[in-house]
């Protein structure tokens, strides 16, 4: 207990008023956060717009610029993991259940209400759907993960700070990031992370219900979710419990065998050659497009703003709000990396897998709804995937697989969230107390029941898009920090490589 801190009970207090509004006056909770969403949507989605495509430009920077060799951690630190385990814990933590939530459902909604106006269900809309599916769960998301991530990395195994948002600050605020500020910006980054992980909490559990109704004759309710809920929280505290060298680790490289034996599966199972053929045409166009996606706004016409507002800017949000839980458990497991490796593995690669995993998803379902009239579409979204797999061979078990991946992407993001919010309400300790741990695993899941209760996922949306605007300030601000240190770290380091270099019978140096 000696490590606990005020942002723990500071954190505690405001979560539990937080769920006791829900549970006592739900109804009010959910006109609250509605007028929320709305003032910040209506008045701040060019600053979320602004924000994201800053910290994509920021990450390509930071990979071509002269502090790529910088390692996270001393010169002589080795990467704690190889690669491949590295990637799978990262991946895991980073999108999780969102991908196969949305792996199906977000394309055919686009597919059907083109992000660009015109008619739904017409090869236009085909491209136009996967192209800003690939936007919104692409480069600008990881980006964002990235840049915290790499600000908590440095500063924790480079220069000794605590493992806190707050201490990113300390190059433009000194020691009075140990006061008062600093426990604010803590306890930001503390809701930010409750409300962004709740989210997809509540999203698992839809879908996980959706997927058991599909199997058997279990009903589709929020009782069945409120079970599920209860059951995931004794798996997800029964493994935060053995620490991330066992649990989490292990959990992640079965989410990465699951992920990659369904994904495997379905392209040879599904329309294999038109899903190739659509990936590649959508993904270049993607990334020939992405600014001018990045940053539409559509002030002129307000249906095509709405969308933008509704889909755009609440990934940005969601993303921002992720990225303390994310930023934390990356770099936790990062050092050893140098700036350049790490950049680069985290924007690039997770980008590319998820773009294509919603290729192959999104791909198939227009495949079937565009040239065999199915109507994937009408699904809806927590049971349009299963839907899909009605479509070929082996649904049955590709259901199954997907169950299981679900449940297991769940207890993952669940167990490293509790890891991270005991990280960060306990000064940076890499291994907070079980006690803190299993408080927080506690709040995730109440806030998740809390948030289906007052309006499902609508209610995510709001405490996302609200609780990520101080928090994206708060960003903006570590980036500074970071070139400030980056600068006055190279030139030292490159002065240490010329003397070095230097020979003894060098006349300037006789």
């Amino acid at each position: 207990m000696d490590k606990v801190t005020k942002v723990f009970w500071i954190g505690i207090a405001i979560a539990i008023v937080f769920v006791g509004w829900g549970v006592m006056m739900p109804g009010n909770l959910d006109q609250v956060m509605t007028t929320s969403k709305s003032f910040f949507l209506n008045q701040f989605g060019w600053f979320y717009q602004l924000a994201a495509t800053f910290f994509l430009i920021f990450a390509i920077y930071l990979i071509f610029s002269r502090f790529g060799n910088i390692k996270l951690g001393k010169d002589t630190d080795k990467p704690e993991y190889n690669r491949l385990t590295w990637f799978a814990m990262l991946f895991s933590a980073g999108m999780g259940i969102g991908l196969l939530f949305f792996g199906v459902s977000e394309p055919m909604s686009h597919f059907t209400t083109p992000p660009l106006g015109g008619e739904g269900g017409t090869v236009d809309a085909a491209h136009q759907s996967l192209r800003y599916t690939y936007l919104h769960w692409g480069f600008h998301a990881w980006a964002i993960y990235a840049t915290i991530a790499l600000a908590l990395a440095y500063y924790k195994f480079r220069k000794g700070a605590p493992g806190l948002i707050s201490a990113t600050l300390y190059p433009l605020l000194g020691d009075r990031v140990k006061g008062p500020i600093g426990i604010t910006v803590d306890v930001i980054a503390v809701f930010a992370t409750v409300f962004g992980v709740a989210a997809s909490l509540g999203l698992g559990a839809q879908q996980i219900n959706g997927g058991l109704a599909y199997l058997t004759d279990i009903p589709n309710n929020f009782t069945v979710q409120l079970i599920i809920i209860a059951i995931i929280t004794v798996l997800f505290t029964v493994s935060a419990g053995t620490g991330i060298k066992k649990g989490i680790k292990y959990l992640s490289n079965t989410n990465m065998i699951l992920a990659v034996l369904l994904l495997t599966l379905f392209i040879f199972l599904g329309p294999t050659k038109f899903i190739l053929d659509i990936f590649v045409t959508t993904f270049g166009e993607y990334v020939q497009n992405i600014f001018g996606m990045g940053m539409r706004l559509a002030p002129m016409n307000a249906e095509k703003e709405s969308w933008v507002q509704g889909w755009t800017i609440f990934y940005w949000a969601w993303w921002i709000a992720w990225s303390p839980f994310v930023g934390t458990f990356i770099a936790r497991v990062s050092k050893g990396r140098t700036i350049r490796e790490f950049m680069i593995a985290v924007t690039v690669v997770p980008t590319v897998v998820c773009a294509f995993w919603f290729g192959v998803f999104g791909g198939s379902a227009i495949f079937f709804d565009f040239s065999q009239g199915t109507d994937i579409a009408g699904q809806g979204l927590e049971t349009a995937l299963f839907y899909l797999y009605e479509q070929v061979p082996l649904g049955g078990v590709l259901t199954v697989v997907t169950l299981l991946l679900i449940s297991t992407f769940f207890i993952t993001s669940a167990d490293s969230a509790t890891f991270v919010l005991g990280m960060q309400t306990t000064n940076g300790s890499l291994n907070p107390p079980n006690f803190v741990k299993f408080s927080w695993g506690f709040v995730l899941a109440a806030s998740a029941v809390v948030l289906m209760i007052t309006g499902g996922l609508q209610s995510m949306q709001t405490a996302i898009i609200v609780s990520a605007f101080p928090l994206t300030i708060i960003l903006l601000f570590t980036c500074w920090g970071m070139i400030k240190s980056f600068s006055e770290e190279v030139p030292r380091k490159q002065r240490g490589v010329e003397r070095k270099t230097k020979s003894p019978k060098d006349p300037k140096t006789v």
